[in-house]
Parts: C-alpha cells; structure tokens; sequence
C-alpha cells in the first residue's frame, strides 16, 4: 500500500561486531548529514542502534545504504508514517556499550539471550496465571503504558536491572520470564542477564511493542495505555481494539491521562503525565516553586 504520509519513522537495532566503530560512527554521521535525515543512532563496536525520521525518499536511500553494507544488510526495520520529522536534530554517537549495562559480566546476545516470541505467542503467553511479566523499560514508560499484570520495575535507568533482579525475583529462578521493551533491543540485554543470573525459563517479545502493535491478529490486545517513545510524538497508540483503556495518572491529581508534558521551568524539565485541567491550572509547570523560580529569572 502506497503511504499517505510523506515522512516516516525508522526504528532499528542489530547486535553485531563493527571494527573501528568509532571511525564508522564518524563516517556514518557525515553520511547522514548529506542525506537529511534527523534522529538519534547509537554506534557500538556491538553493533547499531537507531531511530531517524526523513521524508519516503530519504528514509528508502537510508535503509538501501546499510542494506550495501554486509553487516547490515539483514537488519530489520520498524516503519511508522508521520507528517514531519519526529526529531528537531541529528545525533551519531559512538558508545562503549549498545545499551549501557555495566554489568559484571560481558554479554553477547547472538550467544546468550531468551528465547523469542512471535506477538501472537507472547499474547496467548500473557494470558496464563504462572507466568511473571517484566517490563524492561523505565518506571516512567511502564507509568503511560504496559502490558497487563506486568510487574512494574523501580528503576530510572537500564543499568539498574541486574540489582533489580537480585532484590525482587530471587525467589522466582524456577518460573517462566515474559520480558519485553519498546523495540526489543533491551530485552536482548535484559534476558541475557536473567539467564546468567540462573533463571531458566525466559523469553522476549520478538521485535518489542512496537512490533505488537502491528500485528493483524492481536491488534495490540492486552497492552493497556500507550507507549513511551523517545521522539516528539512522545507517546504512541498500541491497542487497537475497542479494549484501548488510559492508565496514566495526573501528578497533581491522580485523574487519568495519558498526556506527557516537560516542566515549563527550563532548569527543571521534569517529565510528568498531566491532565487538561492541570495543565492549564499549572501552567505547565510541575510545582509551584517551579512557576515562582521561572516567573523570578524572567523578570529579573
């Protein structure tokens, strides 16, 4: 089917050795740059991992151009549409770690990982009672949106797992471990870790929410709210069904809502959920003391 939209938005990972990555990011920024395209692509020497936004033509010669290179040409691409660029800049960093672990031990995950979940196989997964759900995104992703009687993670960052594990699931090495995140690319990480740590059973959703989202036969059922994402849309509709319900609660006052705004104080910033009604009688603002600081600095 021909697109109705004339930008689209690529979300892409592949765990793979890239020599000289640093010199490769270089490269790869410069390319980029000629190209148009705006987002943010990580460049490890384990691998790539990106999300962009450009125009159709934009984003056919980006997946063409890595699809020339052997390393890349078998990676897999999520497409979203969208009027504009979900981005305002470009980033092309290189990074020590794909996805910043710092853990013990150093983890391949084409060696160890869990085993992988078509959509339709993690829903009918989702609906057993001796199964345990981790969400293996931030407390603040799990708070818009999550799948159903998944255990919420107390973490702010993703290097904060291993612990996590260590404090909440030491009791549970002989259970079955569902994990899943917004691309899939933590859950390569994330049941890599379960699995060193001694659980047994564990498996990921193949090609993470987004992935989920997209399939014809579960239409996103069983994932309530919506999903965080790391662009300007900041949050994305997942469940198409008429079962579609608001799990997001106002910071001031609890009300549901699934809208996520930056506090108005430009030395704040503070992420938080808000409802119509807050938004306006706070002007933005996630505190009092914020508004009074802010209003302060511009009048001085």
């Amino acid at each position: 089917m021909e697109s109705l939209k004339p930008y689209r938005i690529l979300l892409y990972y592949k765990y793979v050795t890239i020599p000289d990555y640093e010199i490769f990011a270089a490269q790869h920024l410069d390319y980029c740059k000629q190209l148009g395209i705006k987002g943010r692509i990580l460049i490890a020497e384990q691998g790539i991992n990106g999300t962009l936004s450009g125009t159709i033509e934009q984003t056919d010669a980006y997946i063409a151009h890595m699809q020339s290179n052997p390393l890349f040409a078998d990676m897999v691409y999520k497409i979203d549409e969208s009027e504009g660029h979900a981005f305002k800049k470009l980033f092309v960093r290189p990074k020590k770690e794909l996805v910043t672990l710092r853990y013990d031990t150093k983890l391949d995950p084409n060696v160890i990982s869990g085993k992988r979940l078509t959509p339709e196989q993690f829903h009918e997964q989702l609906q057993r009672d001796d199964v345990i759900i981790i969400d293996g995104r931030n407390d603040y992703e799990y708070d818009l949106g999550h799948f159903r009687n998944a255990i919420r993670p107390t973490v702010e960052s993703f290097r904060e797992f291993p612990e996590w594990i260590r404090e909440n699931l030491s009791d549970a090495k002989d259970k079955t471990i569902l994990t899943y995140c917004t691309g899939g690319i933590r859950c390569e990480t994330l049941t890599g870790v379960l699995l060193n740590e001694g659980y047994t059973d564990v498996a990921q959703l193949e090609g993470g929410i987004t992935t989920y989202g997209k399939d014809p036969v579960v239409q996103g059922r069983l994932f309530d709210g919506k999903m965080y994402v790391f662009d300007e849309r900041i949050s994305v509709r997942i469940n198409q069904t008429d079962e579609d319900i608001i799990v997001g609660k106002c910071y001031h006052c609890e009300n549901p809502t699934d809208v996520y705004i930056n506090c108005a104080d430009d030395l704040c910033h503070l992420q938080h959920l808000v409802c119509d009604d807050c938004m306006d009688e706070h002007d933005n603002y996630c505190s009092d003391d914020c508004r009074t600081n802010d209003l302060e600095r511009k009048q001085a």
